[in-house]
């Protein structure tokens, strides 16, 4: 019989991962409003509510209000800014794990 002695490779370092946490948060505080940062990080659904509520609902409710409803664009671009102010606080590892592994997708 023979003996044959394996030698054990140091096991093989990880692919870089892909951190969206800069381009995500400088969009969210840019052009929040209409949700480019969801569908970066691929959140399609929020990106589509994003959508809707800044072409399609608030312009008819600013124009059936005669001009009240256009408040609103105050508060989606509020919670874009809250979005974004978060993501670029949180650690790289932090903000991979919540946002691109666990996909939370608000706040």
């Amino acid at each position: 019989m023979e003996n044959t002695n394996f030698t054990q490779l140091p096991p093989s370092p990880q692919p870089p991962v892909e951190n969206k946490k800069l381009v995500v948060g400088l969009c969210a505080l840019m052009v929040g409003t209409f949700g480019v940062h969801k569908f970066i990080l691929g959140y399609t659904t929020e990106g589509i509510i994003y959508l809707l509520l800044n072409l399609l609902i608030i312009p008819v409710l600013g124009v059936i209000t005669c001009g009240f409803g256009f408040g609103l664009y105050a508060v989606t671009g509020g919670i874009a800014m809250v979005e974004g102010i978060i993501y670029l606080t949180k650690t790289d590892e932090d903000f991979y794990q919540t946002y691109q592994v666990n996909k939370k997708a608000w706040f």
